[in-house]
């Protein structure tokens, strides 16, 4: 991997979304928070949660114009205007303006404007690095969301606790006025088309939404005909079960202690995360239902002792090992559905699994913010623990799952998941 870093192009885009990262996870502690301090309820902070995640849904509609557009013009604008809608906050506060409307109309607009940065990055990698460096570079970036993520929102916490959240925003206009300078600095080849290709793409545009809704829908059907939905349907329980803590969780955690514990309480959750996919690896020889059932038990458990215990550092510490599993079946399940679908089938499954998968998060923060107001947010983080056992549940009960051992058995006939001639077998799992 050393050998990646003496691409220069490789490095500055690397770098680049360390800082744009840093910028998107204090920029994410901060609105949540301030959404809850602005507006006293948990319901404020759900609503501010769906507001910012569900953009997320929408991510492949960013796709034909990152094909279009210069990749570096994405990312240095995205960062810019990303880093003047931030300081809309803390102009509001100074001029008596800021209140929850005015955070819950900025932060969709943030998120907005990232689903462009992801994409462009992704696309940028395969001009900028060899083709037998891609897997190394994609693991690079990876590690670079995660541990970013990791490390900012726990010091995001603190620093709402030491200077405010409002002062967060102003940091966070820095990190992305960095990021763009140091995107302006990236020198990305131009896609090897020709012009005639760059015409009709510019005609195909338009039609863009009509095509992926044809192809969706072969997607659509082959997830729903196999045991596939039952992978989705884990999937919508985790995120939606994530998606409801985060609505609630800083309610939850100040009145444990205020925005410090908020932070230490997130960054637990995605350090185990963290170190769930970095020991995905050596799990998989485990069958893929003991892992199910016996992670998401273990994750249930966990997160359950972590709201009962009552004692700060037993709860930051059981929220890590509730996140662990979360993180390693993430990973797994990732490979297994890369290994046994069709390669002709492979982005219209992806995207069924994802944009369901990921729908469920905002959803879940938007009911979790409505269900701490009505029911109370202890009521809610308990919940959410329960979801976490409902997927063991799934898998110890379900005749097929229960037995599945590997990737193997996923390929006979009963899963629903009858392999194309076009694919050949993989052996990536």
């Amino acid at each position: 991997m050393r050998s990646l870093f003496t691409n220069r192009t490789f490095t500055r885009l690397f770098l680049g979304r360390l800082i744009t990262n840093a910028g998107d996870s204090v920029y994410t502690i901060a609105a949540m928070w301030l959404a809850f301090e602005l507006g006293g309820s948990s319901f404020y902070t759900g609503l501010a949660g769906f507001l910012t995640m569900l953009p997320q849904v929408f991510q492949f509609l960013a796709g034909p114009l990152v094909d279009r557009w210069q990749l570096r013009r994405i990312l240095v604008g995205t960062q810019v205007l990303q880093g003047i809608f931030v300081l809309a906050i803390p102009f509001a506060a100074v001029m008596g303006w800021l209140s929850v409307g005015v955070v819950l109309v900025v932060m969709p607009i943030v998120s907005l404007l990232n689903q462009f940065v992801y994409p462009a990055q992704q696309a940028a990698l395969p001009r900028v690095v060899e083709e037998e460096e891609l897997v190394e570079a994609n693991s690079a970036f990876s590690f670079a969301y995660q541990g970013v993520d990791f490390v900012f929102t726990a010091l995001g916490g603190i620093v709402v606790a030491v200077v405010g959240a409002v002062s967060l925003y102003l940091i966070d206009s820095v990190t992305f006025a960095i990021a763009a300078l140091v995107f302006v600095g990236v020198r990305i080849p131009s896609a090897d088309t020709n012009d005639s290709d760059r015409d009709e793409g510019t005609k195909n545009v338009t039609s863009a939404m009509g095509d992926y809704r044809m192809e969706l829908s072969d997607g659509i059907r082959y997830v729903r005909g196999s045991v596939l939905v039952w992978v989705l349907l884990g999937s919508l329980v985790v995120n939606a079960t994530i998606g409801t803590a985060l609505a609630v969780l800083p309610a939850y955690a100040n009145a444990s202690g205020g925005p410090d514990t908020y932070g230490f309480i997130l960054a637990a959750i995605t350090g185990g995360m963290l170190v769930g996919s970095l020991s995905a690896t050596p799990l998989k020889r485990f069958s893929l239902a003991a892992l199910s059932v016996g992670g998401f038990a273990l994750s249930g458990l966990s997160w359950l002792a972590a709201v009962a215990v009552g004692w700060l550092p037993a709860t930051v510490g059981l929220f890590f090992l509730a996140g662990v599993p979360i993180g390693a079946t993430n990973v797994i399940f990732s490979a297994m559905v890369q290994s046994v679908v069709p390669e002709d089938l492979m982005g219209r499954v992806s995207s069924v699994l994802a944009s369901g998968s990921v729908g469920a998060m905002p959803l879940g923060s938007l009911l979790g913010g409505i269900g701490g107001d009505m029911f109370g947010n202890a009521v809610v983080m308990t919940t959410a623990g329960f979801g976490l056992l409902f997927i063991s549940t799934c898998w110890l009960t379900h005749p097929l799952l229960r037995n599945l051992a590997d990737v193997e058995d996923l390929r006979s006939e009963r899963y629903g998941l009858i392999r194309s001639n076009r694919a050949e077998p993989s052996e990536s799992f």
